[in-house]
């Protein structure tokens, strides 16, 4: 296994659990980086997905900022974001659009279904976080976030998504199997599975299980 991945003129790398680097003639994104290089690159910009730790890794995001650094989150972020200047923090809802840029971006919605903390409470409950589309020098890019299948993954089939970015590793997110019918539904060129192999859920198990779930209907690469 190698962590990067190159698509067209974009370079995919998992840094581990959700968190990615993705790269092209000199722009740098990074999605949730509660995990980063220890001299990483600064960012151009940084998604955050929803306010738990292993995603809006404040100490993280600190150290990838430049004074132009863009910081994409949802609402309950915030408080976490505080330091961010105000300029370059842009709070989004759900189900927003917006382009950064040459970066085009679309959030869609990321929840819980079927994954509760206690009777009926849910790890992630709707409009908690988001997933976040994004299209980067013409590659189109899916971030699920953290997330069971949800209804709103159906308008994606119309997205073209080249690349999918799918947690499998169950518990708080879909498992392989939940993940692998998010691929029938939301139909990319390529599956990365996520959230898995960072001691906190998910391991190569489940990544394995799901390429073997995939099977023929895209091409599965595992990081």
């Amino acid at each position: 296994m190698v962590n990067s991945y190159v698509y067209g003129m974009v370079s995919v790398e998992w840094l581990g659990h959700s968190s990615f680097r993705i790269s092209t003639q000199g722009k740098i994104i990074y999605i949730d980086p509660y995990i980063i290089d220890d001299n990483a690159f600064r960012a151009d910009i940084i998604f955050v997905t929803h306010e738990h730790h292993d995603h809006c890794a404040v100490d993280n995001i600190k150290k990838l900022l430049k004074e132009t650094t863009i910081v994409v989150a949802p609402q309950s972020c915030l408080t976490k974001l505080a330091f961010v200047p105000r300029q370059n923090l842009k709070l989004l809802g759900p189900e927003d659009v917006t382009v950064f840029g040459d970066v085009q971006i679309k959030t869609i919605p990321a929840y819980n279904v079927n994954k509760f903390r206690s009777l009926s409470i849910p790890y992630h409950p709707k409009n908690y976080g988001f997933g976040v589309v994004f299209t980067l020098a013409g590659v189109k890019v899916y971030h699920a976030g953290d997330t069971d299948v949800v209804p709103e993954m159906h308008d994606l089939a119309n997205y073209n998504i080249d690349i999918a970015l799918l947690p499998v590793g169950g518990t708080y997110t879909m498992d392989a199997k939940e993940a692998a019918q998010a691929v029938q539904i939301i139909k990319p060129k390529v599956a990365i599975p996520m959230h898995w192999g960072a001691n906190i859920v998910g391991t190569q198990e489940d990544a394995n299980k799901f390429k073997e779930l995939v099977g023929s209907t895209c091409e599965v690469v595992i990081l």
